[in-house]
């Protein structure tokens, strides 16, 4: 199957989470600069989560660039990826709202962590369909960054019983982890297309 009705309906969603999360953004009643100061948490998740959001449909319009064809098992792992990516407005209005306290962040961060577990699925059925030989694979390898991500959230996760603070200053690295664009892909698609010249 063609790969562009995927790329297209997932833009689509991702640009109607980001609208959700800035919809989500209310408006002080009051005119004086001061009655932003109990919003600066909600900005703060805000932000982050703008960054995760921007970071994962980077990544996925990376992918999509070394795949050729999706099949069925591709399109619910996309889905899949989606439906958890959904969640992220809802955990960040969350967690700005309480003040980053202990059960939002822990929720949080099961959103991050499920969302990083549902990349590592779509990625292993692209794979699967275009072998290991294909360029995703050698562009992916082994993943350490992926891994690491996962481990680090699950650490975050459970710091948010002692210091949710802490849990997220790791949500944050992972982020700044991933902040600048993952270029093993475009490498691979550079090298690829110079060997066929």
């Amino acid at each position: 199957m063609d790969k562009g009705r995927l790329e297209a309906f997932s833009d689509g969603v991702i640009a109607i989470i980001i609208t959700i999360m800035v919809l989500e953004l209310k408006v002080p009643t009051s005119p004086d600069i001061q009655a932003l100061a109990p919003m600066i948490p909600v900005f703060i998740s805000y932000i982050i989560s703008f960054i995760y959001v921007g970071i994962y449909w980077n990544n996925h319009h990376h992918t999509m660039q070394a795949v050729s064809s999706v099949n069925g098992a591709i399109l619910w792992a996309n889905m899949h990826l989606l439906f958890w990516l959904s969640l992220i407005p809802f955990v960040t209005d969350w967690m700005g709202a309480t003040h980053f306290t202990k059960w939002p962040v822990t929720c949080y961060g099961f959103v991050l962590i499920m969302n990083a577990v549902a990349y590592t699925i779509l990625i292993v059925q692209l794979i699967k369909h275009h072998g290991k030989e294909s360029l995703l694979a050698q562009a992916i390898g082994s993943d350490k960054k992926g891994k690491l991500s996962i481990i680090i959230y699950a650490i975050a996760i459970a710091f948010s019983w002692v210091n949710s603070t802490v849990s997220f200053g790791l949500y944050a690295l992972v982020a700044c982890i991933w902040f600048i664009p993952d270029n093993r892909i475009e490498k691979k698609i550079i090298s690829s297309e110079d060997e066929k010249r």
